[in-house]
C-alpha cells in the first residue's frame, strides 16, 4: 500500500495502451483529507413517433472521475525541509499539466494511494493561495484537481465481460505488488480487492508476500 498519494506519469505505446510508469512523479507531503470518485454508465434510447419513453439500452461505460484537494505547504509544518510552494506547484504541473511535445498531449498519469488506483488525465486544476511571506511569496496553497479515467476499447471490453469464465487468473505476487493494483491489472477495477482477498482467504491484504500465488476468479 502507498502511504502517500503519488501521481506518476505513464508510458503509453503506439496503440494507446498504458505499459507502466515513467517515474515516481509527484508524491504529496500531506495526503488529502478526502476524495470523491464517480462512475457512470451511458445508455442509448430510441423513441418512436408519438412514444412517451423508450427502452434504455446499454451503450458504454463512462470514464471514472476522481476529485480531491491538496494542501501544498512551505512553512515546515510537516517537520521536513520544505520546498517552496511555487516549486511544488511547478513539479506537480510537470507531471499532470505540461504539454509533452513528442506525444502532442499532457501525460496520462497513475493516481496511487491505498486502495485508490486510477489511470487517467487531468481535466482541471485550480489554485488558492492562503498564506504569504511579507514579500508576497506564497507559503501555502490549496490545489483542487480533477482527473478523468483513461480506458482503451480493449479495456472497456474486458470490463464489460469481467464475469466470463476465461477471466480466471493465477498470479504470482512480486515485490511492490498490492492487491488493489493486481485487481486493476486483471479486472481494470481496483475495488474488487476485498472479494479477491476473501477468495484467497487473505486476512491482511496489506501484507502480500512475494512468491505467493493468488487466484483471481470471475467477479459477478
Amino acid at each position: 500500500m502507498s502511504d502517500k498519494l503519488t501521481i506518476s506519469p505513464c508510458n503509453v505505446d503506439e496503440n494507446g495502451n498504458i505499459t507502466g510508469v515513467k517515474s515516481e512523479g509527484f508524491k504529496v507531503k500531506l495526503n488529502p483529507s478526502n476524495y470523491s470518485r464517480e462512475r457512470s454508465i451511458e445508455y442509448s434510447e430510441k423513441k418512436s413517433l408519438g412514444q412517451h419513453g423508450g427502452e434504455a439500452k446499454f451503450s458504454a461505460y463512462g470514464a471514472d472521475t476522481v476529485k480531491f484537494d491538496l494542501i501544498l505547504d512551505g512553512t515546515g509544518v510537516t517537520g521536513n525541509k520544505e520546498t517552496d510552494v511555487t516549486t511544488q506547484i511547478e513539479d506537480l504541473e510537470n507531471v499532470v499539466y505540461k504539454y509533452i511535445g513528442d506525444k502532442h498531449e499532457p501525460n496520462i498519469v497513475r493516481l496511487l494511494w491505498g486502495s485508490l488506483i486510477l489511470y487517467g488525465r487531468l481535466t482541471s486544476m485550480s489554485m488558492e493561495f492562503t498564506l504569504f511571506k511579507p514579500t508576497g511569496e506564497p507559503l501555502r496553497a490549496k490545489v483542487s484537481l480533477s482527473f478523468r479515467g483513461s480506458m482503451t476499447s480493449a479495456e472497456e471490453a474486458r470490463r464489460a465481460r469481467r464475469s466470463s469464465p476465461d477471466l480466471t487468473h493465477s498470479i504470482e505476487v512480486k515485490a511492490g505488488d498490492t492487491l488493489p493494483l493486481l485487481c486493476y491489472r486483471i479486472y481494470q477495477d481496483s475495488s474488487y480487492y476485498l472479494e479477491v482477498a476473501r477468495a484467497n482467504k487473505i486476512s491482511n491484504f496489506r501484507d502480500l508476500k512475494p512468491g505467493t500465488r493468488l487466484q483471481f476468479p470471475p467477479i459477478r
